[in-house]
């Protein structure tokens, strides 16, 4: 069976890390992630990705620590570089990422959660990134992720104290944007999915481009940005659909071009 399991619902694709019991990464899943975001960002009729774990306790444990336990720095540098890609191409994904967090959330299953542009917990769920407590550090853009999300300060508690969140907690300091119910994450995020359907897909990969400038460019930059990006929204047939739509007071047929 894939560890990696993708289906499509409408113009939401859901991906379901499925490596019981802790649905772990490995080199083949971190590959299979990051090529599948690739496939998906070249078919114009996703316009979400939501991403979730198989089970009822965990959404992902992170990396199995059974491939460090011999220190080989070899095998280290191919699983920092892999980890990086496939999470580096998940945050760059042109459409709305949604992280269904079920259960735990550990060290690299936090990751893929901070690099998604949503999170939706389930009361249950705990979350840490506790790499330090066996003398590693995040290497997936949990430091850089985590900071941008909930400040410095946080950050620290969480990744130089070792502090593990329960989901309200994670609420209250804005790492999740949502608690729902046990068993509910996954119908969450779909019906949030959903909603992004609703916008023009070229309009909202401007928008997430110009949100996220702001992790690495000054506003100075980014606003002139701001502008170029909406005249070419004008380029679009999504453009014309959209006020034409609004302005015949009928629902918008996208075509993401």
């Amino acid at each position: 069976m894939a560890q990696l399991n993708l289906e499509f619902r409408g113009h939401t694709a859901l991906l379901t890390m499925s490596n019981p019991p802790a649905n772990t990464w490995t080199q083949d899943t971190l590959t299979a992630l990051r090529d599948t975001v690739r496939s998906l960002n070249q078919n114009n009729d996703v316009y979400a990705l939501v991403i979730t774990g198989e089970g009822q306790k965990f959404f992902s444990a992170g990396a199995d620590l059974k491939l460090f336990a011999d220190g080989d720095k070899a095998v280290a540098s191919d699983m920092a570089r892999i980890f990086g890609e496939a999470f580096e191409t998940l945050s760059q994904f042109r459409g709305v990422s949604i992280a269904a967090i079920n259960g735990y959330a550990m060290g690299g299953g936090l990751e893929v959660a901070l690099a998604c542009d949503i999170r939706i917990a389930e009361t249950q769920a705990q979350l840490a990134l506790p790499e330090a407590k066996v003398g590693l550090l995040p290497c997936a853009g949990g430091t850089q992720n985590l900071a941008w999300l909930v400040g410095e300060g946080w950050a620290k508690r969480m990744i130089l104290c070792g502090e593990r969140l329960s989901a309200d907690k994670a609420l209250q300091i804005g790492l999740v944007e949502e608690v729902v119910g046990t068993g509910e994450a996954l119908s969450a995020a779909l019906a949030l999915a959903d909603k992004v359907a609703e916008q023009s897909p070229s309009a909202v990969t401007a928008c997430k481009k110009l949100i996220q400038q702001g992790r690495s460019g000054a506003i100075n930059a980014a606003l002139p940005l701001e502008r170029e990006l909406f005249v070419g929204l004008f380029d679009t047939q999504d453009q014309v659909e959209g006020v034409s739509a609004f302005l015949q007071k009928r629902p918008p047929q996208w075509v993401n071009g």
